[in-house]
């Protein structure tokens, strides 16, 4: 069973969480999730215990502990599904146009608005004057 901890300090190791959850039984992987930049912790990471039942024991154990000043929440990890990620700026969703400047865009977002104004709106004409 795998497991999500979360509200852990930044500057806290695999190592560290490692020792922690061996308390309640054996670890069979622990990863401390880091950011890419600058290799600091996101504060969350995932532990997989070698059983359902040291899972289910470290689960009730280590939720709420102190870790580093921190109160740890411990819970079961979900899988995540594939659309599961949150839309981003370079994810499909809608269009841009409709999006940001309202709904009174022509369904493509692309053409000329029915009122004659422009679509960039008020900040448009501004720089363009």
């Amino acid at each position: 069973m795998k497991l999500f901890v979360g509200n852990l300090p930044f500057e806290i190791r695999d190592e560290d969480l490692r020792q922690l959850f061996s308390r309640a039984g054996t670890c069979r992987s622990v990863v401390v999730v880091t950011d890419r930049v600058t290799g600091r912790s996101r504060g969350f990471g995932f532990v997989e215990m070698s059983s359902d039942e040291e899972a289910r024991r470290a689960l009730a154990e280590l939720n709420g502990a102190d870790l580093g000043g921190r109160a740890v929440s411990v819970t079961e990890a979900r899988e995540r599904t594939a659309g599961a990620r949150p839309m981003g700026p370079r994810t499909a969703g809608p269009s841009h146009a409709s999006s940001r400047f309202g709904a009174d865009l022509p369904p493509a977002g692309r053409g000329f608005r029915k009122d004659g104004k422009s679509r960039r709106g008020v900040r448009g004409r501004k720089r363009s004057i």
